[in-house]
């Protein structure tokens, strides 16, 4: 049995105003900037990565709008809270000491206790220990456990709060699964259809789908065998969602999507052929991008589109534009209903699940560059020219490759990826995401 690593997910949960925005800051950081190396990219500030000691988790924001009326904010609370149950493998409930203890804080505490997640109480808005102790002992009638004073906005205990988040991690991050079986998340927003897809794929209904967006029952991992060959297929349509707000539907379908993507090897993201590709499915296929995640779009009710011979290639085209972050990314048009091409969704799979853990040998890496330099002078600035070294290839999902150069910023985005429109020509890496780590070698 392999085994599969993956990043713990942590949320935080907490009435408006408590300063979880601030929070979610200071432990993010500022590295939230990493869009620029990712053209066409537009990062909602939901959820980040975050490394403490040795560890490396995923933070998710679950908070959302502010509003205004008390019975409204207690529902809100609960919604947050409930995402976070369903998703996040520890959850950070940050409650206010300059506002006390509330009985909203009292009503999703419960809420939390009868979840038996991992629950860590920060106390936030401790900027003077000697003036708030007191006050913050009045949190343990929460019955959470202990308290944990913090000051988010001056960064006072957040080191104490992040000792406390990863006590509740699984030793090494490791999750027992077998290694050889794909793991196929299928994302979409709701009503796409992916939950015909999977009981077309299942040949059962074992999903209940209705017309109502968003009715399918909590996420379930379902193993199948087609062909002789197992796969795991993990469903997002996720819970019940009543909420008549579009920004807290959007903000759960995300954070839905995060928790799936991390788990999975290949995403299949499903969009909708009558409606084309929309900012929500870009957003979506993002996430699996920035994850390194395998990626096919399979546009949904093909057969509902009025067709002639250049419909397919103006799809194909929109969609390419819409996801110019990711041209990696394989194109199929099916129909759950009437189980068009839905059988070839399998071999694309297994293709781009095959190049997600492709090796290539480095004599050959180092082949290809050589002959891209050749063709191609790398660029110089101020009469100094790139040279490049020596190429590697580091790990596999995705396949990640270190070229090692003689000045780290004389390598631009466009020759990067020059050199990998190269290593694709040769072995194709269809669907998969390649990752590229520019390391300085002094010359000798």
């Amino acid at each position: 049995m392999g085994k599969r690593r993956r990043k713990s997910l942590v949320a935080v949960v907490g009435r408006p105003n408590v300063g979880k925005s601030t929070l979610f800051n200071a432990l993010a950081g500022e590295r939230i900037s990493i869009v620029k190396d990712t053209p066409g990219i537009t990062r909602d500030r939901i959820y980040a990565d975050v490394t403490w000691l040795d560890k490396n988790f995923t933070l998710i924001d679950t908070g959302g709008i502010e509003p205004d009326s008390k019975d409204i904010i207690l529902s809100q609370m609960r919604e947050q809270a409930q995402i976070a149950i369903d998703s996040a493998d520890v959850i950070i409930f940050l409650v206010d000491v300059k506002q006390g203890l509330t009985d909203d804080d009292s009503n999703v505490a419960q809420m939390l206790r009868k979840s038996h997640k991992p629950v860590v109480l920060a106390v936030n808005k401790v900027d003077d220990y000697k003036k708030y102790m007191a006050d913050v002992y009045e949190f343990y009638n929460l019955g959470i456990g202990e308290p944990i004073p913090i000051s988010a906005a001056n960064r006072l205990g957040i080191g104490e709060l992040l000792d406390e988040v990863i006590k509740f991690f699984p030793e090494g991050e490791v999750v027992e699964e077998d290694e050889n079986i794909p793991k196929v998340a299928i994302i979409g927003k709701p009503n796409v259809g992916k939950s015909s897809i999977i009981n077309k794929l299942l040949g059962e209904d074992r999903l209940i789908v209705s017309d109502i967006a968003g009715t399918t029952r909590d996420a379930v991992d379902t193993h199948l065998k087609y062909d002789g060959k197992e796969y795991i297929l993990i469903d997002t349509a996720g819970v019940r969602r009543k909420s008549k707000i579009k920004e807290e539907l959007e903000r759960f379908m995300i954070v839905r999507t995060v928790a799936a993507v991390e788990r999975c090897d290949v995403c299949v993201l499903v969009i909708d052929a009558t409606e084309g590709i929309t900012d929500q499915d870009a957003k979506l296929a993002g996430i699996a991008h920035e994850r390194g995640k395998g990626l096919i779009i399979a546009v949904n009710k093909w057969d509902l589109v009025e067709k002639n011979d250049k419909t397919v290639n103006t799809f194909n085209d929109f969609i390419r534009d819409m996801l110019s972050f990711a041209p990696y990314a394989e194109i199929l048009y099916i129909s759950a209903k009437t189980g068009q091409r839905l059988p070839k969704l399998y071999n694309l799979i297994d293709v781009v699940n095959e190049n997600h853990s492709l090796r290539v040998q480095t004599g050959v890496l180092n082949e290809i560059m050589a002959q891209a330099v050749a063709m191609q002078q790398p660029p110089t600035d101020k009469g100094k020219r790139l040279k490049l070294y020596y190429i590697t290839q580091v790990a596999v999902k995705p396949p990640t490759f270190v070229i090692f150069v003689n000045d780290k910023n004389l390598m631009h985005f466009s020759y990067t990826r020059y050199i990998e429109n190269r290593i694709r020509e040769s072995f194709g890496f269809k669907g998969v995401p390649l990752k590229f780590i520019i390391r300085e070698r002094k010359e000798d």
